[in-house]
């Protein structure tokens, strides 16, 4: 796949977004990238700004429609854009799950089905969704997340044999936890429950130590950018501890697995 290619980028206001806009620029692409507001967004060097919110329909396909109306085709579509809660399953209303799940799922299948007709018309494009090692490993306190992420996992991996005749693969970019806004500032469900108070407390603590520590968005841009690039494979973990988990999970029985990730999240 030539580097001269057209990128459309989702959430590119902050973050592993932005930061993925910016690399594939570099890379000489011609690169769109989605904000919710563009008057108040900041200005990306060799990025076109696109207001979208990938929760309305009207919103993505009129986004889609700009972006072709003005490169004529789209190569690399990198769904990014998503959300986070904390709280425990039994403190999760089904409104908070839907709101989450409409960020991190259906607006994955809104803008990829946007996409897909002038993809399968061109018969080439690559689409990379940004999920989690949630998107494999459980996560207390932040189950409807994980729930989301493990959705896009079969989502992803299901598309890629629907749309490989066309000449379009699907890839799965699943980071470790990342030096950007998302974690420290992910919301509360509304209704929290004291029974779960001292261990939900001890997992948001655990999870802002590790956001504190973890590397920046450049090492998950990076494999981004060679997910779009390289010889197809599913599955692409940053180097790091998104790959130690991955090995982990498949290789470590479940009770070594299971103990860890409680001490990680500070549970007894």
């Amino acid at each position: 796949m030539s580097h001269s290619q057209v990128v459309f980028v989702t959430g590119v206001s902050s973050g592993i977004g932005r930061v993925t806009a910016e690399r594939f620029a570099q890379r000489g692409c011609k690169v769109f990238g989605s904000v919710r507001n563009a008057s108040k967004a900041e200005a990306i060097s060799g990025v076109e700004l696109v207001e979208m919110d990938v929760r309305d329909d009207t919103s993505v396909r009129h986004a889609i429609d700009t972006i072709v109306a003005q490169a004529g085709h789209i190569d690399v579509l990198v769904n990014n854009a998503g959300g986070t809660l904390l709280g425990a399953v039994e403190e999760t209303s089904v409104p908070e799950a839907q709101a989450l799940f409409d960020t991190n799922v259906f607006g994955i299948l809104r803008t990829t089905q946007a996409v897909l007709p002038h993809m399968r018309q061109q018969r080439s494009g690559r689409i990379i969704n940004v999920s989690s090692v949630l998107g494999f490993l459980p996560a207390p306190y932040m189950g409807l997340y994980a729930a989301s992420k493990h959705a896009v996992e079969g989502l992803s991996e299901s598309l890629d044999h629907e749309v490989r005749p066309f000449g379009i693969r699907v890839v799965l970019v699943e980071p470790a936890y990342t030096r950007t806004s998302l974690d420290l500032n992910a919301p509360r469900a509304a209704r929290l429950i004291d029974a779960y108070a001292t261990d939900r407390n001890r997992a948001s603590q655990a999870i802002a130590r590790s956001v504190e520590k973890a590397p920046t968005p450049d090492g998950v841009a990076a494999t981004i950018v060679d997910a779009a690039f390289n010889a197809w494979t599913m599955r692409h973990t940053p180097k790091g501890e998104a790959s130690l988990l991955r090995k982990l999970r498949r290789f470590m029985p479940a009770g070594p697995v299971d103990a860890s990730l409680r001490k990680n999240f500070g549970l007894g």
